[in-house]
């Protein structure tokens, strides 16, 4: 009769060498995972309430680096003929506030709705917000709760963001009331106006949607 074969015990320096090679394994596995998702983003939104006042100016730093990033500029005047008023928004060297140029070769800068994309497609030539000055000129006269979307600079790479006003104009007396601002953590991650926390994709605006979403240019 043939004895039954007992099941041959791996030495220990084996069992050492596998559980070696399993956790690489595993390492390797979630290593590749990490690398396989794309970068999540992480929205900084700032609740605010100033009013930028006749002759006022605000100093917009987004990141909160006490490095100035966009300057909220409030100009009124008057002259023998007439008085005028006017809003800019004014970046500094490497940031841009989007927006075109349009009458006159005027920089004007958009009053984005909710939920209007700012991202790397967008033109960036934006500053003046809006004047009254004999004529209307600007997107941002009389206007509640529209967004400045722009771009900056953090240790030299590219973020969007958008800050939140309303703006009134009495009488050439141009007054705006800042309410919040954001910005995305991750660099060249676009961005949507009105949108405070992070996690979904932004994903760019198609047809009439967008457009009603971007406002009338």
């Amino acid at each position: 009769m043939k004895r039954p074969r007992n099941p041959s015990k791996l030495s220990e320096s084996i069992h050492q060498h596998l559980n070696m090679y399993a956790l690489a394994a595993s390492t390797a596995g979630v290593g590749l995972l990490a690398l396989s998702q794309p970068a999540e983003g992480r929205i900084v939104y700032t609740p605010t309430h100033h009013v930028i006042g006749k002759n006022g100016r605000y100093k917009l730093d987004l990141n909160h680096d006490k490095i100035t990033d966009i300057t909220l500029v409030d100009t009124y005047g008057c002259n023998t003929d007439y008085c005028y008023g006017r809003l800019s928004a004014i970046p500094a060297g490497g940031n841009a506030v989007e927006g075109k140029k349009g009458f006159l070769s005027i920089p004007s800068a958009y009053a984005l709705k909710r939920g209007a994309l700012v991202g790397p497609k967008q033109p960036f030539s934006g500053q003046l917000m809006a004047s009254d000055n004999m004529g209307y000129v600007g997107q941002w006269l009389n206007v509640t709760n529209r967004y400045l979307g722009f771009k900056f600079e953090i240790k030299g790479k590219t973020h969007y963001g958008w800050a939140r006003l309303t703006v009134t104009d009495k009488n050439t007396v141009i007054a705006a009331t800042l309410t919040g601002y954001a910005y995305e953590t991750v660099a060249n991650k676009p961005i949507i106006t009105g949108k405070t926390k992070g996690g979904d994709e932004a994903t760019p605006e198609t047809g009439t949607l967008g457009a009603l979403a971007r406002g009338a240019k």
